[in-house]
């Protein structure tokens, strides 16, 4: 019979305009009763909801993470309750057999049981600097679709002046395709409009601005143009109220910057934003770099092993890690990452090797928050134990030594 870990506990279902919650008390002699109700997902509602668990003492809670209907009920419990977020596949009740209330039953007696795996919720201030964080990448992948937007109707003109400059909203690029758009019919003074440090001659601006902007695109043109500027002043805006927000974890900040890569204030505000600022959460360095998707998946069965991809996890934070992985690999100043990349690539490819570089960056970010130092780097210049009991042959041989930066004569 399993143990019963919580006598004492709620399940609930979420929905968008209600909820359900059943109060699973358990006696000393293993018998469960049950207490049904239904609330809406009003704020006097969930208040109500609160002070009928708390009527009941019931203070541990479980609940399924269903879509954000979740957080406006998490934000009501969570100063009084001990809450489990868990993912809906990991409660999911038995198909044929599902009603609301029996879902929140099911969701009960596998949490009494402590049967569970609860989600990482940060506190309430990183969670809104997760929102801001997460919505100022949108307002980014928003610009860049305008870019290609913009791109796609010089093409359609036969404004070949992405082929000589590196960047069309550049000054000088700007300054050509405003003229070109206010005056069609005048000829275009280049020299006046083009900065001297160009390395693209006054031959090559003029063959590349010989086409034709019809009057739709040119309309497109300057909607387009108008959109990426409210895009530019709407993510500087975001980019103040992120960087009031960070004062509060100066100290984290600072933290992380010592670690390669993460100089940048921005870029560890939101590596915080993430992971948050308590490493206690995390029991190790393992448990944060799964959470966060940059290891393997575990799909072994019979003795074999099926997968060895990483996980679906950490859609935000992976992506940040990998850039500055990709960063970081280019750059002679931090050896003990450059060289373990080139060792890691020879075998695996640059894919998996450069998801092994960030899994390393995150774990020596979990090291620094949690022992509250600086990035040492001479922790990582060691050389790989060999066991006196393996035998090499002399290409193994060779080939080692030649990766711990031997010369073989």
């Amino acid at each position: 019979m399993l143990k019963i870990i919580y006598p004492n506990c709620c399940g609930i279902d979420v929905h968008k305009t209600f909820v359900i919650a059943v109060i699973a008390i358990t006696d000393n002699q293993g018998i469960t009763q049950y207490y049904k109700r239904r609330f809406s997902t009003y704020t006097n509602s969930l208040n109500e909801l609160k002070k009928w668990l708390e009527a009941y003492s019931c203070f541990h809670v479980c609940m399924e993470s269903t879509g954000k209907y979740w957080i406006p009920l998490y934000n009501v419990l969570e100063d009084e309750m001990n809450i489990c977020l868990a993912h809906p596949k990991y409660v999911k009740a038995i198909r044929g057999k599902k009603t609301d209330k029996k879902d929140a039953q099911w969701i009960a007696d596998l949490y009494k049981h402590d049967l569970v795996a609860g989600s990482f919720i940060p506190p309430a201030k990183i969670r809104q600097l997760r929102d801001l964080f997460r919505y100022h990448m949108k307002l980014t992948y928003m610009q860049t679709s305008e870019k290609n937007r913009y791109q796609n109707c010089l093409t359609w003109s036969n404004i070949q002046i992405a082929s000589v400059v590196s960047d069309v909203f550049g000054k000088s690029s700007q300054k050509i395709i405003q003229h070109l758009l206010d005056n069609p019919n005048e000829e275009i003074d280049l020299p006046t409009l083009i900065d001297r440090r160009m390395k693209a001659s006054i031959e090559q601006f003029e063959l590349a601005i010989d086409g034709e902007i019809s009057d739709e695109q040119a309309e497109k043109l300057r909607v387009i143009k108008a959109h990426y500027d409210a895009i530019t002043f709407c993510k500087n805006d975001l980019q103040k109220l992120i960087t009031e927000l960070g004062k509060e974890f100066e100290h984290e900040r600072q933290l992380i910057q010592t670690v390669p890569g993460f100089q940048n204030e921005f870029t560890a505000l939101r590596v915080i934003s993430e992971i948050g600022a308590d490493m206690s959460k995390f029991p190790t360095a393992k448990h944060l770099a799964s959470w966060a998707g940059m290891c393997p998946i575990c799909d072994e069965s019979a003795n074999k092993k099926h997968s060895t991809k990483i996980s679906k996890g950490g859609h935000y934070l992976k992506p940040l890690l990998v850039q500055v992985a990709n960063a970081v690999v280019r750059s002679d100043k931090y050896p003990e990452f450059k060289n373990k990349y080139l060792q890691l690539k020879k075998r695996r490819g640059h894919k998996k090797a450069i998801i092994a570089i960030g899994r390393k960056l995150l774990v020596a970010i979990y090291h620094v928050l949690k022992n509250d130092e600086v990035y040492n780097a001479e922790l990582y210049h060691y050389q790989e134990y060999v066991s006196p009991k393996k035998t090499l042959t002399v290409e193994q041989a060779v080939r080692l030594a030649i990766n711990h930066g031997y010369q073989v004569i």
